[in-house]
C-alpha cells in the first residue's frame, strides 16, 4: 500500500488526533469529470473541441447551489504540472483539465500574501494595505472576504493550510470560515512548529512522526467534508485548500524524490526546450523561448549559505558549464521540487475521491493555481541545513532557486517576485462535475455538440471541456466568478468600501469554443517596485533598479511576445504615456483606497 495513500501511515501518530478536515486552494481547472488516470504525455498531445454547457441562470434554492472547491498551491511553476507541459506526474490535474478548462493568460500578484489577499478580499492588494504590508494593520471597513458573502447565502466555509492573508489575521474570526486548519511554520514539512484550529494554536508536530504537511493539509479537507456529509449535507459548501508546497524548504519523502532521481541529470535547458515545444504543441503558448538570463541571480541576498556546500550555484549557468557535482547538487533539488508537485496531485485525487464517496463532486465547481510564479530565492531557515543530511529529509533547507525556477516558469522571463511573466503567471483550471457527459465523437471542424436536455444539469448551463480559455484575467476576478456561481444577486453586492475591481470568468468560461477572447479592464501590478499594467494586447512594464533592472518603462506586444523579447517602447511612445498613465491612475486610486478607516 502506498503510504501516501493511508491516513493511518501517513500521520500515524496524529490519525484522529485532529478532529475536522480542511479544504485548500489549488491551480484553477473547471472540469465535468475525472477519468482513469491516463499519462500526460499522450492525453494533451491534441486539443479536443469544447462542448459547452451554459450556467448563466444558477438555480436560487439553497439545496441546488453549487459547491465551490478552491486549491491553491504555493510557488508552482506555469510549466510544471502535465497539463502545462511539464514532466512531472499530475494525473489528477491533467484529467480535469481534459475535462474542463485550463487558461492561458491569467494572472497573480508575484507574491504569496498579495494574491491570498487578492483571491479572497476582490480586491488589489494596495487597495486594501495589503501590499506593502503595513505592520498590524486590519483590511478597511466594508471589505469582506468570500465566506461572508456566502453564508449569507447558507454556504458552510472550510479552510484548510496556508492563509497569510494579513489584514484578516485569523481565518475564522477575520475571515468568516466555519473550521479552520491554519498551518504557520512555512519552514518545516515533516514537523511544523506552529499551527492552530478555529484560530487556536495547537502543539507542536515531533520529529520523525510521519507527518507530512500536503498529506495533512489534505486530510483536514477531507475530514472537514465527511463531517459536512454527516451534519449539514443538504447546506451548500466552500472549502479553501492552501497547499504550502512546493515552497521551499524542498522537504518529500525519500521514496518519492526516488521517482525523479535521474530524470533531471539532463539540465535545465533541456528540460525547459521539451516544455517549451510541449506548451506550443497544446496552443497554450504563441511566443519564442525566452533566453536564460545568466547574470540575474535570487531576488534578496542572504549570508551564512556556506553549509549548502559547492554543489550550489546562485546564477542560470549553462549546464554543461556546471561540475559534477553542482549538477547532482541541481538535479537532486529538481527531483525533490517534482516529488512535492506529485503529492500535491496525489492529495487533490484522495479530495476528489471524498467528494464522490458523499456523491458530490456532480455538483462542485472546482478551481486550481498558483499563488506567483516559481522561485529563484535561496536562503536556509528553520531549523538549518546539515549537508550530511539526506537531500529533502527534515535535516535540511534547500531552494529550487534560479536555474530550475527558469525552467519551472517556461517560457516566460524571471521569477516570483518580478512583474515579469514568468513571476505573475498562473496555471488555471476551472472544473464543474455537473454530470459526465458522452464521449465526443466529433471531428475538430464539427460543431460542438449538445448534451442531452434529460440529463440533471439545468437545460441552459454550458460547460466546455478541454478547452483552452486565451483570455486574460487576474485573482481579483475569482471572487466575482465565484459569487456568481453561487447565485448571489449584483444588486446585494457590499461595495461599501470600493467597486470590486474583478470580472466575472463566466462569459470565458461559458463562452463558444471559437470565440474571440474577450475585452476587460486593464490589469494593474505592483511589488516592491516592480511595475506593470496590461491593458488587452500590450503590457508595459519596469524592473525595479533593486530588483536587479533598471526602472525603465518597456511595452510588449502580449498577442506574439509573452515571453518579452521585443521592446517597442520606441516604436510606440504614445501606448507607453497611455499605459503609464493607467498605472497612475490605478496606483493614486489604490492609495487613496488604503487610507480609509
Amino acid at each position: 500500500m502506498n503510504p501516501l495513500h493511508n491516513t493511518s501511515l501517513r500521520f500515524p501518530l496524529f490519525a484522529g488526533f485532529f478532529g475536522c478536515g480542511f479544504c485548500s486552494l489549488l491551480p484553477i481547472v473547471l472540469a465535468l469529470t475525472l477519468p482513469a488516470t491516463i499519462p500526460s504525455a499522450t492525453l494533451f498531445a491534441a486539443e479536443i473541441p469544447a462542448t459547452t454547457i451554459p450556467v448563466s441562470n444558477i438555480p436560487k434554492p439553497k439545496s441546488q447551489r453549487p459547491n465551490i472547491l478552491l486549491l491553491v498551491a504555493d510557488d508552482m511553476g506555469f510549466s510544471d504540472a502535465g497539463c502545462y507541459g511539464g514532466e512531472i506526474t499530475t494525473p489528477n490535474l491533467d484529467n480535469l483539465a481534459k475535462n474542463g478548462l485550463r487558461f492561458t493568460q491569467f494572472y497573480n500578484t508575484a507574491r504569496c500574501w498579495s494574491t491570498r489577499t487578492a483571491l479572497m478580499t476582490g480586491y488589489y492588494p494596495q487597495q486594501v494595505r495589503s501590499d506593502p504590508i503595513v505592520k498590524g494593520s486590519r483590511l478597511p471597513k466594508g471589505v469582506k472576504v468570500i465566506p461572508h458573502y456566502l453564508k449569507q447565502l447558507g454556504y458552510r466555509c472550510y479552510h484548510s493550510g496556508k492563509w497569510h492573508v494579513p489584514g484578516a489575521p485569523l481565518p475564522c474570526a477575520d475571515g468568516g470560515f466555519d473550521q479552520s486548519y491554519e498551518l504557520l511554520d512555512h519552514n518545516r514539512n515533516f514537523n511544523p512548529q506552529q499551527h492552530r484550529r478555529n484560530d487556536q494554536p495547537l502543539p507542536p508536530i515531533q520529529p520523525n512522526s510521519g507527518f507530512y504537511t500536503t498529506s495533512f493539509i489534505a486530510q483536514e479537507t477531507i475530514n472537514q467534508l465527511k463531517e459536512h456529509a454527516t451534519q449539514t449535507p443538504d447546506t451548500p459548501f466552500f472549502a479553501f485548500t492552501a497547499f504550502t508546497a512546493p515552497h521551499f524548504p524542498l522537504h518529500a519523502p525519500q521514496e518519492v524524490i526516488a521517482l525523479y532521481r535521474e530524470r533531471y541529470n539532463i539540465g535545465w535547458e533541456t528540460i525547459r526546450r521539451q516544455r517549451f515545444q510541449r506548451l506550443t504543441d497544446m496552443g497554450i503558448i504563441h511566443c519564442p523561448l525566452s533566453p536564460p538570463e545568466r547574470e540575474v541571480g535570487p531576488p534578496y541576498s542572504q549570508n551564512n549559505l556556506a553549509p549548502l556546500g559547492t554543489g550550489e550555484i546562485f546564477k542560470p549557468l549553462a549546464w554543461n558549464d556546471l561540475t559534477k557535482e553542482q549538477q547532482n547538487f541541481q538535479a537532486t533539488k529538481m527531483a525533490i521540487h517534482a516529488a512535492m508537485v506529485e503529492i500535491i496531485d496525489r492529495e487533490i485525487g484522495n479530495i476528489l475521491d471524498q467528494l464522490r464517496s458523499m456523491k458530490a463532486i456532480e455538483n462542485t465547481l472546482i478551481f486550481f493555481l498558483s499563488d506567483n510564479g516559481c522561485s529563484a530565492e535561496i536562503m536556509i531557515r528553520g531549523d538549518g541545513h546539515d549537508p550530511e543530511a539526506k537531500l529533502g529529509s527534515a535535516e535540511t533547507f534547500l531552494c529550487l532557486g534560479p536555474g530550475w525556477s527558469t525552467a519551472s516558469n517556461t517560457p516566460f522571463r524571471r521569477h516570483k517576485v518580478w512583474t515579469l511573466e514568468g513571476g505573475i503567471s498562473t496555471p488555471l483550471i476551472v472544473s464543474w462535475m455537473r454530470d459526465q457527459p458522452q464521449p465526443l465523437q466529433q471531428s475538430p471542424q464539427s460543431q460542438p455538440s449538445q448534451l442531452s436536455q434529460s440529463s440533471n444539469r439545468p437545460a441552459n448551463t454550458n460547460l466546455s471541456v478541454n478547452g483552452l480559455r486565451h483570455d486574460f484575467g487576474h485573482v481579483v476576478d475569482l471572487l466575482p466568478t465565484i459569487l456568481d456561481a453561487a447565485g448571489y444577486d449584483h444588486d446585494q453586492r457590499n461595495n461599501e468600501f470600493a467597486p470590486l475591481p474583478g470580472e466575472s470568468l463566466f462569459p470565458a468560461i461559458t463562452g463558444s469554443v471559437d470565440a474571440e477572447p474577450r475585452k476587460r479592464a486593464p490589469i494593474y501590478f505592483s511589488h516592491e517596485g516592480n511595475r506593470a499594467v496590461r491593458d488587452h494586447q500590450f503590457k508595459l512594464v519596469s524592473t525595479a533598479k533593486n530588483r536587479q533592472g533598471d526602472g525603465v518603462w518597456r511595452l510588449y506586444d502580449m498577442r506574439s511576445d509573452r515571453s518579452e523579447q521585443q521592446d517597442l517602447s520606441q516604436q510606440f511612445p504614445e501606448k507607453v504615456e497611455e499605459l503609464r498613465q493607467i498605472w497612475q491612475q490605478f496606483n493614486e486610486q489604490f492609495q487613496q483606497n488604503s487610507k480609509r478607516e
